[in-house]
């Protein structure tokens, strides 16, 4: 089974977080997220990987090579980032047989790419609460029939879950307008081999979209839970590490930390001393968390320093972030909602009670810094010793 892995966009509701980053390359559990994706594809049978790459393209070809856990690699460049029938169009020369396509920024758990690989031609599905926000599918007699893009009446909860085994024959529908949105549409060719061909819906269990930050939370919440014990970077006798964490070669724990897992303390981080770490964290490559610090649930980018009397939690830093002494994140609000944030220049709910910030690249705080739930600061952006930062910088 050829599998296309689409890994070109540029992850716009993600920022500031792929400014300089393409989405795909995103840390999930001290991985790229695309890494999961292969992983996933390879477990569940994939002999050949189509991965189509465009923004920042050079940083998925350099970490992945020409093959991954043996499986070969061949690169499909989509120069104008206008759609996802526009991506499989730039793979289609690479495609002779049946074939899968997955989206890279995805999380999918193998058997259940195992068991849409086996029913092909098939299209991924997955239960939602509310129909009304995708593409549902219209099934009748184990049969997808149709697919009606945001219903106001839909015809049930079964959502296109953006994973799908097509007949060699679909490259021949690839031919589409434009949609209302200005991007040609995987969804159109797919309408067409709805019509030609009998396709089934596969319910993809553990799925989940990762678009936003807090999605990004979320899968490193997932992934993390299936760490196991390993220390093997320098642990102080005085520190104390309860649950499911990993000490990689080259990080340093110092005397007086706790670190309750999961959580994953990479290369070359440093802990401490004195420092708490809790709940699904991943400190990433020479990032350092010190002195009476506590880092509640959130995921440092390589680099990103917390060094001095600060909290943070349920929070994304991005790389060489530097947090002033006494800097503070608040990540709950005191009504109870959901917190809200900015995506693509609008307030939306998370749907988490608790979230705190998401900071790009090379963002400095002044010392004593208070940082509201649900602000998002530019790469690059700086805060003045004291500042209350109530609004996105």
């Amino acid at each position: 089974m050829q599998t296309v892995v689409l890994a070109a966009g540029m992850g716009s509701r993600m920022r500031p977080l792929t400014e300089t980053t393409p989405k795909p390359m995103l840390p999930v559990a001290g991985q790229p997220l695309v890494e999961h994706t292969l992983r996933a594809a390879v477990a569940a049978g994939t002999d050949e990987i189509v991965l189509v790459v465009g923004y920042e393209g050079d940083a998925v070809h350099e970490h992945f090579g020409d093959s991954y856990a043996d499986v070969p690699i061949r690169y499909a460049v989509q120069s104008e980032q206008n759609g996802t029938a526009s991506a499989l169009r730039a793979a289609s020369e690479y495609v002779d047989d049946r074939f899968a396509v997955v989206n890279g920024d995805i999380v999918y758990e193998p058997e259940s790419l195992a068991e849409l690989f086996r029913a092909g031609p098939s299209i991924g599905s997955t239960r939602v609460e509310e129909p009304s926000n995708y593409g549902i599918l219209d099934v009748e007699d184990g049969t997808v029939t149709g697919i009606v893009e945001k219903p106001d009446d839909p015809p049930g909860t079964l959502a296109n879950a953006g994973a799908y085994v097509f007949p060699r024959g679909a490259l021949e529908y690839l031919d589409v307008p434009k949609s209302e949105r200005g991007e040609y549409e995987l969804t159109d060719v797919l309408s067409r081999v709805i019509r030609e061909a009998d396709v089934t819906p596969v319910e993809l269990e553990g799925w989940l979209d990762v678009g936003r930050p807090w999605e990004l939370l979320e899968a490193n919440e997932r992934r993390l839970r299936g760490l196991e014990r390993s220390l093997s970077g320098e642990v102080s006798p005085d520190a104390t590490l309860e649950g499911p964490v990993v000490v990689e070669e080259g990080a340093t724990v110092r005397a007086g930390v706790v670190v309750e897992g999961p959580a994953l303390i990479r290369s070359g981080a440093t802990v401490g001393p004195n420092a708490y770490v809790r709940g699904a964290t991943v400190v990433g490559k020479d990032a350092s968390v010190g002195h009476a610090v506590e880092i509640k649930n959130s995921v440092l980018l390589p680099g990103a320093r917390v060094n001095h009397l600060s909290y943070v939690g349920d929070s994304v830093l991005g790389r060489d972030v530097n947090l002033g002494a006494g800097t503070t994140v608040a990540n709950l609000r005191h009504d109870g909602e959901p917190v809200r944030t900015t995506v693509k220049g609008e307030r939306v709910s998370t749907g988490r009670r608790k979230f705190g910030v998401v900071l790009g690249d090379g963002v400095k705080t002044g010392i004593n810094t208070s940082l509201n739930a649900g602000v998002t600061l530019s790469s690059g952006a700086t805060t003045e010793p004291g500042a209350v930062v109530t609004r996105d910088r």
